[in-house]
């Protein structure tokens, strides 16, 4: 897998999809997209797109790694 592109959450677009999720996260593309259809994850569906707003994944990165007050 490359190193991603991204070195600080600044560095985001407003909105991610499945390859940048992927990017960020170091996990294939297909495990990206498959994390954007999980229920508790916080993706927006758009016609036929999913994308995910670059604050609500930053708050579920937290969440999910001890870091956020949940």
């Amino acid at each position: 897998m490359k190193e991603s592109m991204y070195k600080s959450y600044e560095e985001l677009p407003l909105f991610l999809n499945a390859k940048i999720v992927a990017q960020v996260l170091g996990i294939s593309p297909s495990s990206g997209y498959e994390l954007l259809h999980q229920q508790d994850f916080p993706a927006l569906k758009i016609g036929n797109r999913i994308v995910v707003p670059k604050e609500k994944f930053i708050q579920w990165v937290e969440q999910n790694t001890g870091g956020g007050d949940s």
